[in-house]
């Protein structure tokens, strides 16, 4: 568990589900993402990170919001296989929130915690963060955290249409 401030990053519960799937299935979230995904599959996500979180002592944490509880998203550390995207294998962190929670700095604070969690308990060199090049909101983020743009790992997202306008993603890198 992970406390800031504002944030707790904790392993997710089964109360966590319905909020987690009102997160995922609201459209201005996966307007990055791809679209929003259904509430099985919102579950099915928790179960795959939670399965990580068990075998590696880390993951997408669930952040709880400490003022009253609430289940604000999720913030974490997340491993890319070798294959699986252009930039892995490595480790790659993110975050998503609640769109009620935006702009007030949650993402910024709980990806703080999480990068400075890496690079000491989890004992990582490298941590990379990468999303589409028009989201400039989440790469203000990885800005205001100390992260670094690293264009000769920009990749085209191999799950994306040739023609989709999310397609290019860019890198941002942070190094002890």
């Amino acid at each position: 568990m992970i406390v800031t401030d504002r944030l707790v990053l904790r392993p997710w519960r089964d109360a966590d589900r319905a909020a987690f799937a009102e997160i995922n299935g609201d459209p201005r979230v996966h307007d990055w993402l791809g679209g929003p995904i259904t509430a099985e599959a919102s579950d099915a996500l928790i179960d795959r990170i939670s399965a990580g979180i068990d075998a590696q002592g880390y993951g997408l944490w669930a952040a709880e919001r400490r003022a009253d509880g609430r289940l604000a998203g999720m913030v974490g550390l997340s491993r890319v296989a070798a294959g699986d995207l252009p930039v892995g294998p490595c480790v790659e962190i993110g975050w998503r929130l609640h769109p009620d929670l935006w702009g007030q700095g949650l993402a910024s604070e709980g990806a703080r915690a999480a990068l400075d969690w890496g690079f000491g308990a989890g004992a990582l060199t490298e941590i990379l963060a990468f999303t589409a090049e028009t989201n400039l909101a989440s790469q203000a983020v990885m800005r205001r955290i100390g992260m670094v743009p690293d264009p000769a790992r920009d990749f085209d997202h191999p799950r994306l249409a040739q023609d989709h306008p999310l397609r290019r993603h860019v890198v941002w890198t942070a190094r002890v």
